[in-house]
């Protein structure tokens, strides 16, 4: 089959078309009214690929450094097309207060995710959320609570669920049985990402609203390894590499396979190289996700090489009948016996759209990703309906994730009851479900959403 046309037959469930047929999800209606909580690397990103694919009106920007929120209001005015330049917040809740969104894109570090998306739904606008959704478990229930209390559509920013070579594997060998029984996933990053170095403290930019900034994470001294983009370095604002690279892969792997809720979860690793970073997230770690009769294994370290240079953040899935590998930029079947291999390639769109090939700090490979993941979300709001990566499947991921990190902390295997949204039998466990919040924050919760 033609690799166009497979694409075209195969996303039929994504409720649009990959085959390049960007028709609006709102023709004939009043733009949808957008704001961005966050204007960094990926927040732009990940909101140009929006304006790319449906005739939205993005009206205001919020963020704590100044210099980065008039750099992003001029971009937008650039690429949108009333040319209009957004109004422009340093705090999200003024931006809620003021404006009538229809949409919120969350695009925080990930210690400022549960605020954001729980006052976005209850100012009445559906949300796209960037992953991780939460830096602890009990933040994820709120933030779903909040969700289905409002009766908001909230998209995650897991986006593996939507990409076109994924989206293909998953119905060319998964779904049509060539991979005979599925006994163990491989699931690994081996990049070489972790922040390294060690610069002394410093008084923050004048800029930067660095109290605001780290909200109701911990306060430590301002650092240049922390912002922008370094953040997921420290354990205050994030779940390291596991909660950062391992959470994508997960999703993808429970998506693929159908997967709910690892029974469940050990874990062991530290800092074993790299200790002379001021970064304190670990740099060798290994996680074991058990769904009953399939254990799902996560690998991630930050240095030496990859075991398998063509698939360095993968997943490897072995079946009776062959090995599924699957990258963001590839993916390929290897069968045993005489079975037929099968190759794919992620979809770039340079003819539709040129600026993907300029744009600094894109990630070419999940542009198309990404406006599918936007597109199936608008669908989603028009329909009532859940998304792709709704904010359940978000919760059930990053769960998952903070997990391994407790279990990696305490030193053994934690079982997880998913109905009662704790470890069972392990006191210890539950207190570390819920971080505790710098004052005046107050950690949301389930019940009081």
């Amino acid at each position: 089959m033609d690799r166009r046309e497979f694409l075209k037959a195969g996303a039929a469930g994504l409720a649009f078309s990959v085959s390049g047929n960007y028709t609006p999800v709102f023709a004939g209606q009043k733009p949808k009214r957008v704001g961005l909580i966050g204007c960094g690397w990926y927040g732009k990103g990940a909101l140009f690929r929006l304006l790319q694919v449906a005739p939205v009106e993005v009206v205001s920007l919020c963020d704590v450094d100044k210099k980065m929120l008039a750099e992003a209001a001029e971009m937008v005015a650039a690429r949108q097309k009333s040319k209009k330049k957004p109004r422009t917040y340093g705090d999200y809740r003024e931006m809620l207060k003021r404006e009538q969104l229809d949409i919120v894109h969350v695009a925080t570090p990930d210690h400022w995710h549960a605020l954001a998306m729980i006052a976005a739904v209850k100012a009445g606008a559906d949300v796209y959320v960037e992953k991780p959704i939460s830096v602890d478990v009990v933040e994820g229930q709120a933030m779903l609570a909040a969700a289905r209390k409002y009766k908001r559509v909230v998209q995650v920013d897991m986006q593996r669920r939507s990409t076109p070579h994924l989206i293909e594997a998953r119905n060319r060998v998964i779904k049509e049985g060539r991979l005979g029984k599925v006994g163990y996933v491989e699931i690994c990053c081996y990049y070489h990402m972790r922040a390294r170095g060690n610069p002394p403290d410093t008084a923050p930019p004048e800029y930067l609203n660095y109290d605001m900034w780290t909200g109701p994470a911990p306060m430590r001294p301002y650092n240049s390894l922390v912002h922008p983009r370094r953040w997921r370095a420290f354990m205050e604002y994030s779940n390291g590499i596991v909660g950062d690279m391992c959470v994508h892969m997960l999703d993808m792997v429970r998506w693929m396979l159908d997967l709910g809720w690892p029974k469940r979860i050990s874990s062991s690793g530290g800092i074993l190289v790299d200790k002379n970073s001021k970064a304190n997230i670990t740099d060798t770690q290994t996680a074991t996700f058990d769904f009953d009769d399939l254990p799902v294994v996560w690998t991630h370290r930050t240095w030496g090489n990859a075991p398998d240079p063509d698939y360095p953040w993968a997943a490897f899935i072995y079946g009776e009948k062959g090995t599924l590998k699957v990258g963001v930029h590839k993916y390929d079947f290897v069968p045993r016996g005489k079975g037929k291999p099968a190759h794919g390639e992620a979809l770039y769109e340079y003819d539709q759209f040129p600026e993907d090939e300029t744009e600094k700090d894109l990630e070419r490979h999940v542009a198309s990703a990404l406006r599918r993941h936007w597109k199936n979300f608008l669908a989603a709001v028009e329909t009532r309906s859940k998304p792709v990566s709704d904010i359940e499947q978000g919760y059930i991921t990053a769960t998952a994730c903070i997990l391994a990190n407790i279990a990696c902390q305490l030193g053994r295997t934690l079982t997880w009851d998913p109905e009662k949204g704790r470890v069972v039998g392990d006191d210890e466990a539950n207190r570390l479900l819920r971080r505790p919040y710098r004052r005046p924050w107050i950690h949301p919760e389930p019940a009081s959403v």
